[in-house]
């Protein structure tokens, strides 16, 4: 249950809900709860009953599976006024979640019920659109993914990657595995392409760190250069 103070917070993160009729507000104070939830904890993992949805007003959480060879590959992350549609989806098909959802950094959620979820997108507006608008972002993130899994080059995905991440902060802090588990691959075949991209010059690598040394060699690499 939250009280008016912890409404206008979750509005606050979440703006859809500044829409909120009189009953659909009193229905999220009466139903919902905010959670705390540390980085390192599994939110859902594979096979589990789907008993809330978590909307989260900080952290990061990520959503992969692991296949049967062990190897992990991220579908999607979700964070500040976001969430999960494996989640929504679980909840409205009746279905038990299909992946992992784990804690990446500190996490502060507007939970809601399964029970209360369903009801409300099929009798509200205001949540049958959030639904919509979750499937149509996260398809997109999914779809280019598949298309870079089932199409894209391995040594142009990875310089992708490092580029991406180094534009962010350079030297990159990252390590093979966690590079692997990001684009389902695995170790052996990351190091490889790591140890290539190091030979040419294009970057350094370090244990647990790489560096990019000439952008726009890497840029042509990834193939973003035309």
């Amino acid at each position: 249950m939250l009280d008016r103070t912890q409404f206008d917070r979750a509005a606050a993160a979440l703006p859809f809900l500044a829409g909120a009729t009189h009953e659909e507000r009193r229905d999220v104070e009466e139903a919902a709860f905010l959670a705390r939830i540390p980085a390192g904890r599994d939110v859902f993992v594979e096979g589990q009953d789907v008993e809330a949805i978590a909307l989260l007003l900080s952290g990061v959480v990520r959503v992969y599976q692991v296949g049967a060879s062990g190897r992990e590959i991220t579908l999607y992350r979700f964070g500040e006024g976001e969430s999960c549609i494996l989640t929504a989806n679980a909840i409205l098909s009746g279905q038990r979640f299909p992946a992992i959802a784990t804690v990446e950094q500190d996490a502060e959620a507007l939970m809601i019920p399964a029970q209360a979820f369903r009801a409300w997108v099929q009798r509200h507006a205001l949540w049958s659109t959030f639904f919509i608008e979750l499937l149509s972002h996260r398809l997109a993130i999914v779809m280019a993914l598949v298309d870079e899994v089932a199409f894209g080059r391995m040594d142009q995905r990875v310089s992708s990657w490092i580029l991406e991440r180094a534009r962010l902060a350079n030297p990159v802090r990252v390590t093979h595995q966690e590079i692997a588990a990001e684009l389902g691959s695995s170790r052996e075949v990351i190091s490889r392409i790591v140890e290539d991209l190091a030979g040419r010059g294009l970057i350094e690598a370090e244990r647990g760190a790489l560096t990019v040394l000439d952008f726009e060699a890497l840029e042509d690499r990834a193939g973003l250069v035309t």
